[in-house]
């Protein structure tokens, strides 16, 4: 395949940077007061304004060029015909079926998938509500309080980034707690917060193989059995997410407790699979199935809108001007809801996880950048700790904003007063970065507070270049399905790039390949002699460890 970069589409944008890549955000508001009526989109009440962006309409118009060359569109309809898009591994990529809340047949190898779909939707159903009015119990009769899912990458990140985001939805009478981290201390500082006879393990593991969780697993089934004596324990407080029915029984787990999904579900994709059965526990299956719906209202707005309507693909193309024109190899997601704390944890795996490749779909090297580096925190915490590197660092940082307008919580007569002071604050960081402050705006500003002292000397270190990029996301208030259509905008994002720089955004041979040196290293730390097999800094590295343990 020819690369994008040697195409009509391409060509001309680079030459439209070059004539425009000196504009600056202040001449562009200036010289069209109605500019954010032309660079906005909205969905329902979630309201995307990308004005504040170093683009012109032919600056849009070109990229909408470069994925209709890219041929975006059929590979869309590729990725929700359920064929097998991520061909490394010779599977399809079908989260979109697991939130097909309009039930339309979607086939894989020819076989409509959404009666098994629909059926574990039931199932968890069943499940989560016999936990939540307490029909299901413990091997002593107490009722469930804690919820301990057990997972790593997609199987923690996921459900643990919805039930801290939707907590007001929450059970008031249940505590999930997310352990994925194979050093002890993870797995030790949750058990002590739990009642042996009260607690509920969700072992998340496709294959019940993944070393961190089954570790993490085995020691809790440990755990369990020394609190409670019991050997039926396991087969009433432990829950298994995998499709290894003989690892799972093997493991004490009885047959009625486990929960299938499908090869077709990538692991960052996951919590809309059963892998989402601790959300379901948590906010009550009704409110799962609504986060299911966002996202389900996204996927069809990304499959049918025209390019210059669509929401994805707009904040995607954005985002390739920067990556690929500008060399701005980072995103910083900012958040400005403490619910919404974790999301920037969660997109890092979603974007640098699938995007994060050098290799094309061809086989060969790719000639341009690929996956920026995502990073964030929830505002307004990030003022006070790195948003000076956005505002006057020597790397120019894209940034996305995100805020419901309304709190999910009511904090008596000062509640709204709460609301208000954030909002200022995430209006006004953007307002910042994008006009900056002139050194005339800083004369005048310490003529009239400071007099005339050190006025010169101080200019260069008030003033502010701005024209830094950013995107704000505005909607009503943060509930399962906004926060589904949020999660979707963002998965369709990471495809669209992916498609432009034609590479698999479904794989991640990466994190295998580490997998693998770790398998080799583990025996060699119970052996007796020195490591002498590998380079000389692993060696001796293990043989320190070894040493000192």
């Amino acid at each position: 395949m020819t690369s994008i970069t040697h195409s009509k589409s391409w060509i001309k944008l680079k030459k439209h940077h070059d004539e425009f890549s000196n504009s600056h955000m202040r001449d562009l508001f200036n010289d069209d007061p109605d500019r954010f009526n032309k660079f906005n989109l909205q969905f329902d009440d979630l309201l995307y304004d990308f004005s504040k962006n170093i683009v012109s309409q032919d600056t849009l118009n070109l990229l909408y060029d470069v994925a209709k060359e890219a041929h975006l569109s059929d590979w869309v309809n590729t990725l929700f015909n359920g064929e097998k898009i991520n061909f490394t591994e010779n599977r399809a990529a079908l989260h979109i079926a697991l939130r097909n809340r309009s039930n339309k047949p979607i086939l894989v190898d020819g076989k409509d998938v959404m009666p098994e779909v629909n059926a574990i939707l039931e199932k968890m159903h069943l499940f989560s509500e016999a936990i939540r009015n307490g029909k299901t119990k413990g091997c002593t009769g107490k009722k469930f309080k804690t919820i301990v899912n057990i997972g790593i990458g997609g199987s923690d990140l996921g459900p643990a980034m919805v039930c801290n985001a939707l907590k007001s939805y929450g059970h008031k009478d249940i505590t999930p707690i997310f352990v994925s981290n194979v050093d002890g201390s993870d797995i030790s500082q949750a058990l002590e917060k739990c009642d042996p006879e009260t607690t509920l393990f969700v072992i998340a593991s496709k294959t019940f193989t993944t070393q961190e969780t089954m570790t993490n697993a085995f020691s809790a089934r440990e755990w369990l059995l020394n609190e409670l004596s019991n050997e039926d324990a396991i087969k009433h407080h432990f829950v298994a997410i995998s499709t290894n029915e003989s690892a799972v029984k093997a493991f004490g787990i009885k047959a009625d407790n486990m929960f299938t999904f499908w090869d077709w579900v990538g692991g960052r994709y996951s919590l809309w699979s059963s892998i989402g059965l601790s959300i379901a526990i948590y906010i009550g299956m009704d409110n799962f199935e609504d986060l299911l719906l966002g996202a389900h209202e996204i996927d069809n707005h990304f499959k049918n809108e025209p390019l210059e309507k669509n929401i994805p693909v707009t904040l995607a193309m954005i985002g390739i001007w920067y990556i690929n024109f500008y060399n701005y190899n980072t995103l910083s997601v900012l958040p400005y809801d403490q619910g919404l704390s974790l999301l920037p944890s969660y997109l890092q795996q979603a974007d640098m996880e699938s995007n994060g490749k050098f290799i094309g779909r061809d086989g060969k090297k790719v000639c341009l950048h690929t996956g920026p580096i995502v990073w964030g925190e929830a505002g307004t915490n990030g003022q006070h700790a790195f948003y000076q590197l956005i505002h006057q660092g020597t790397d120019i940082i894209p940034t996305d904003f995100i805020m419901p307008i309304k709190s999910q919580y009511k904090i008596g007569r000062n509640g709204e007063k709460h609301h208000k002071i954030l909002f200022s604050n995430f209006v006004a960081q953007s307002r910042a970065l994008m006009l900056g402050k002139t050194e005339d705006n800083v004369r005048a500003e310490i003529k009239d507070n400071e007099g005339n002292k050190n006025i010169e000397e101080m200019i260069p270190h008030k003033s502010f270049e701005g024209n830094r990029p950013s995107n704000s996301f505005l909607f009503k208030e943060l509930n399962p399905k906004s926060l589904g259509r949020l999660l979707a905008i963002y998965e369709h994002k990471v495809f669209v790039q992916g498609i432009i720089w034609n590479i698999n955004s479904f794989d991640q041979w990466g994190v295998e390949y580490g997998k693998q040196i770790a398998s080799l290293v583990l025996p060699v730390l119970d052996q007796n002699t020195q490591a002498d097999n590998f380079d000389s800094s692993t060696d001796h590295l293990i043989n320190y460890f070894k040493k000192n343990i």
